[in-house]
């Protein structure tokens, strides 16, 4: 029990301290709902253009470090927190969000597709490089339908993600001998995978509580371009269409195979992985091993527990079931 505070409903109790670390101000929407449900929030935004996201509205800190022995329950936001997140549970603490291993399978797509292999996925053929012009060559002799996407922090630019639409593969070449000099600068590692046709774009999602996945999963339709009729660049998520499920086929021949592999590394938080599903089979694509944005946003309208109370229990690695609702939630971003 959290010293001071009395147990409420469940055990829960009635006021806990979270403290949110972030990059790039990407919580403050769960940070401010867990505040109007009475407990106390403290955030740490480490980028300065984005310290002023929030304000009036969040308490900040100029150094999380300094209040990790004030919070109950830590949350990361984002990958990159992946060490500092093992380091602080192995001291102890209650932490959501963040592994190395994690953070390596969202971060490094060769190592998230060998991982997936690995443990019996489906995956799609792709080949890894770090030189332009060796992916050139390749694609000149081996002529098909690609997808390029950039591997470590380049792939937070979704702009740099290529999706062929020639079967020779030449559209891929042109854009490679046009942009290789300036996209060198931004992309030291990429992919390029075989183009997965007539599939729909689907993502089995679940929260994991160090020991395994919390019940009912989330599965999800992501809409990536920048416009309505799916035209215009890629982004990081336009908008979004979801449901909550009990296991399925989608979960348990992706998602649900990386369980050991998940408990093993100590992980706490949201993970799902992006598939294109066709006749043929299920394709999973890439993880995205933390919160979505703006699916958690779009998730917390479909969750009927109490966000705080959730996040608190799936820290300490309590097995229990999420009250969610039936039906759909969709989400939309507006661009101003």
């Amino acid at each position: 029990m959290v010293a001071g505070e009395k147990n409420g409903a469940n055990g829960i109790p009635k006021k806990i301290k979270f403290l949110f670390v972030s990059i790039e101000s990407l919580s403050g929407d769960l940070a401010y709902q867990i505040k109007k449900e009475g407990h106390d929030v403290k955030v740490y935004i480490k980028a300065e253009e984005d310290r002023d996201v929030y304000e009036g509205f969040l308490e900040k800190v100029d150094d999380w470090e300094k209040h990790k022995d004030w919070a109950d329950v830590i949350v990361f936001d984002d990958v990159g927190f992946g060490g500092t997140a093992d380091r602080l549970r192995k001291e102890g603490r209650h932490v959501v969000g963040g592994s190395t291993y994690t953070d390596k399978l969202e971060l490094n797509r060769e190592f998230g597709q060998a991982e997936m292999k690995h443990f019996g996925v489906n995956v799609a053929e792709s080949w890894n490089f770090t030189d332009f012009e060796a992916a050139i060559k390749f694609l000149k002799e081996k002529p098909g339908r690609y997808v390029m996407k950039p591997s470590g922090a380049a792939q937070d630019e979704k702009e740099l993600l290529f999706i062929g639409e020639e079967e020779d593969g030449k559209d891929l070449i042109e854009v490679l001998q046009h942009n290789k000099k300036s996209w060198a600068r931004k992309i030291k590692t990429f992919q390029i995978q075989e183009f997965i046709s007539a599939g729909v774009e689907v993502a089995a999602g679940a929260f994991f509580n160090g020991k395994d996945f919390i019940q009912p999963l989330n599965i999800n339709f992501e809409h990536k371009r920048l416009f309505p009729g799916d035209i215009g660049p890629f982004t990081g998520e336009m908008g979004t269409l979801m449901y909550w499920s009990q296991p399925n086929t989608i979960f348990n021949t992706t998602l649900a195979k990386m369980k050991d592999a998940l408990a093993q590394s100590g992980y706490v938080g949201y993970i799902d992985i992006n598939c294109i599903a066709n006749s043929r089979g299920i394709y999973p694509l890439e993880f995205t091993a933390r919160f979505g944005y703006p699916t958690i946003s779009i998730q917390m309208e479909g969750i009927l527990t109490p966000m705080g109370e959730f996040l608190y229990k799936l820290s300490r690695g309590e097995n229990f079931e999420l009250k969610t609702k039936k039906g759909f939630q969709v989400g939309v971003v507006v661009v101003i």
